[in-house]
C-alpha cells in the first residue's frame, strides 16, 4: 500500500448532502438552505462565474469534488494539464472529499464524452492503480474511487468488479465511493446479485455513498435495461439496498445525485431528508437496545 504524505483531513460529515447544480446556485447563496454538504463535478468549476459561486458557497458549507473527466482507466495515463487544474481547484475549495470513477473516457488524447466500463483484468488493474497513485500523490491525500454503472461486460474480464475495487484499495490506499444506485443498475443489467456485490466490498474502505434515480428501457421480448440517468426520485430498490449498506458500513456521507430533469431545490432537500432518516436508524436501534 502506498503511504501518502501531507494527508488532508476528510471533513464531510456522515450526513446526507446533495449535488450542487447550476440552476440552484443563486438559491443556495440567497437562502442558505439546511443542507449538510454539497458535492460538485470538478470539471464544471475550473474557472468562470460558476467557480466564483462555488467559492461563495464553500464559505458556508462543506464541499466535495467529484471528477468525471480524469479517466482513471486510460492506459495512456493521466492528462497532466487536467490533473493540475483539479489540484488547483482543490487548493481553492479545500474539499472534504475527492472522488473519481472506475472508468475510462480518454484514448490517444481524444475525450469520448462518456464514462466507459473497463475490462476487469490484471492488466487493467495495473493501469488503474498507477493512475490512482499518481492522482493521490498530486493531491497529497486519499481519493475515493466510485463503482460504475454499465450496460455491457467484456468477455475476457477475469476479476469480479467488487474484487477489482478491493484490489485497488489494497494496492493504493484509496477509499471507495459506493454508488448504491449503480449497484442496482448493474445487477439488473448483468444478472448480478446486488446484495452479494455489497457484501463483497471491504467495509473499512467505504467512505461515501451515492443515491440517484434511474429509468427502465424495455428491450425485445421481456428484457429491460436500467439507465443510470440521475433524472428522477431514488428508486425503492435503491432505498432498500441503501438501508442494508448503512447497517453494514455504518453512517457515512451520503449524496443525492440529480443531473437531468433537475427539479426545484426543495425536492432534492426532501430526498436528502429521507436519506438522513435512514442514516440515523442504526443509532436509534442501538438506543432502543440499551434501553431494553
Amino acid at each position: 500500500m502506498r503511504v501518502l504524505t501531507d494527508r488532508v483531513p476528510e471533513t464531510i460529515p456522515a450526513l446526507a448532502g446533495i449535488g450542487l447544480r447550476f440552476p440552484h446556485h443563486k438559491a443556495v447563496i440567497a437562502r442558505r438552505p439546511p443542507v449538510a454538504w454539497f458535492e460538485v463535478h470538478s470539471e464544471n468549476y475550473l474557472a468562470g462565474a460558476a467557480s466564483r459561486d462555488l467559492e461563495t458557497i464553500r464559505r458556508d458549507y462543506p464541499v466535495s469534488l467529484h471528477g468525471v473527466g480524469l479517466s482513471l482507466g486510460s492506459a495512456d495515463g493521466l492528462d497532466a494539464a487536467h490533473l493540475d487544474r483539479i489540484v488547483r481547484l482543490a487548493g481553492r475549495i479545500e474539499p472534504g472529499l475527492v472522488s473519481e470513477h472506475l472508468t475510462w473516457s480518454i484514448s490517444e488524447g481524444d475525450y469520448l464524452g462518456d464514462l466507459l466500463p473497463l475490462p476487469l483484468t490484471e492488466e487493467a488493474l495495473d493501469v488503474v492503480c498507477n493512475n490512482v497513485d499518481r492522482f493521490q500523490q498530486a493531491m497529497r491525500r486519499r481519493i475515493l474511487v466510485e463503482n460504475p454503472s454499465s450496460y455491457l461486460q467484456y468477455r475476457h474480464s477475469t476479476i469480479p468488479e467488487s474484487e477489482f475495487l478491493s484490489a485497488v484499495t489494497q494496492r493504493t490506499g484509496c477509499g471507495i465511493l459506493c454508488d448504491v444506485n449503480n449497484i442496482v443498475v448493474c445487477a439488473a443489467n448483468h444478472g448480478w446479485d446486488p446484495h452479494a456485490y455489497l457484501d463483497a466490498l471491504p467495509s473499512g474502505d467505504i467512505k461515501e455513498l451515492h443515491l440517484a434515480g434511474h429509468t427502465m428501457k424495455a428491450l425485445d421480448g421481456d428484457a429491460v435495461l436500467l439507465i443510470d440517468d440521475h433524472g428522477s426520485h431514488v428508486d425503492a430498490a435503491v432505498w432498500s439496498l441503501f438501508r442494508k449498506a448503512v447497517r453494514r458500513f455504518g453512517p457515512l456521507p451520503t449524496l443525492i445525485e440529480w443531473d437531468t430533469n433537475i427539479p426545484p431545490l426543495d425536492v432534492l432537500i426532501a430526498e436528502a431528508d429521507r436519506a438522513a432518516a435512514i442514516l440515523l436508524e442504526p443509532r436509534r436501534a442501538g438506543a432502543h437496545a440499551d434501553a431494553a
